[in-house]
């Protein structure tokens, strides 16, 4: 290994070394990023009404969804990629206090700083990981794009309907959440 590559390759880490560290970070194909502090009043706001209208629409489908809606639960997808999604709704049963599965749904609120992360690395690992819908919430601008994911790819979705699962569809109004605001 030559001098320059020691200097300048960065160090990947595991899943084992993410629970020895203090603080809240996520791991993205053994990199580790430094999770912003402390979420602003807009972000848990908006986080906050997404997963009321969640879990009404989930109660009110009790019979046929076996699905809950989680605040910022770590989902661990390998040895090197543990990440923790604002919101998401998953399906099926599990007992952890973290997800080793996809969830159905994902939200993340977007930021200044979270941006560029939001709409590329995590748009392309969910995609990857086959996250039915991935939610993107901008604070700044008072808007939620919403991806579905159609063989493999994920397309731009303009309705409020998701189908959970094959017994389950709900109804969430996110693109008028900001008008309760």
């Amino acid at each position: 290994m030559k001098l320059s590559d020691q200097i300048f390759t960065p160090e990947r880490y595991t899943y084992q070394d993410y629970l020895l560290w203090k603080g809240d970070w996520e791991l993205v194909n053994g990199y580790p990023y430094a999770m912003a502090p402390s979420p602003n009043r807009s972000h848990q706001w908006f986080s906050k009404k997404f997963i009321q209208q969640a879990s009404n629409q989930i109660d009110k489908s009790i019979f046929s969804c076996n699905c809950e809606a989680y605040y910022e639960l770590d989902w661990i997808i390998d040895e090197h990629s543990v990440v923790r999604p604002d919101c998401m709704i998953v399906c099926g049963n599990f007992t952890e206090d973290f997800l080793t599965f996809p969830p159905t749904l994902v939200v993340e609120i977007s930021s200044r700083k979270t941006k560029l992360r939001d709409r590329n690395t995590k748009y392309n690992l969910y995609e990857l990981q086959g996250v039915k819908y991935y939610l993107i919430a901008d604070t700044e601008k008072k808007q939620v794009e919403v991806f579905e994911l159609i063989e493999g790819k994920y397309t731009p979705k303009n309705d409020i309907q998701f189908q959970l699962t094959t017994q389950c569809l709900i109804e969430i109004d996110v693109f008028n959440i900001w008008q309760s605001m």
